[in-house]
């Protein structure tokens, strides 16, 4: 029996559907071997972004999280308290306050990190044969490709 022609849309739909429930999957792999604490999913994408692109206002913040800015305030609020985030008065707009990484913010975003990378890099090494691994990286070169257009 032959089979049924499928049109490259189709098969992108496909694609599309089986890399999003991946990628999904291997998100939250990554979380939980990661050292966690007490923090939201949320408070460490926050502290992940400050650590990255540096002070930010709550504005700001909730613009790049996709939140609004009621929500951020919350989130910053209990990162504070926990002493991951300290804020300061904004360098030119006295009615604002801009937020960066405490010294402990900064030391628990190095650990997620560095937990997550090394699980990854143990399972690439230990799950993958040596041509997997080159397809493997060939394969995050068009993904940053996606994730850019």
């Amino acid at each position: 029996m032959a089979e049924k022609a499928v049109s490259p849309e189709a098969r992108a739909a496909d694609t599309a559907t089986e890399l999003s429930v991946t990628v999904g999957q291997l998100m939250r792999r990554l979380r939980a071997e990661s050292p966690e604490g007490a923090l939201t999913p949320t408070q460490r994408s926050v502290m992940g972004r400050l650590d990255r692109d540096g002070p930010a206002t709550t504005a700001a913040l909730a613009r790049a999280e996709h939140v609004r800015p009621q929500s951020m305030r919350l989130t910053l609020g209990a990162l504070e308290e926990q002493g991951m985030v300290t804020r300061a008065p904004h360098p030119t707009d006295g009615r604002q306050v801009v937020f960066s990484l405490t010294p402990d913010g900064r030391n628990g975003v190095t650990s997620v990190r560095h937990a997550k990378q090394t699980w990854l890099a143990e399972a690439i090494a230990n799950a993958l044969d040596p041509r997997e691994q080159r397809t493997l990286t060939e394969a995050v070169a068009l993904l940053k490709r996606l994730a850019e257009s």
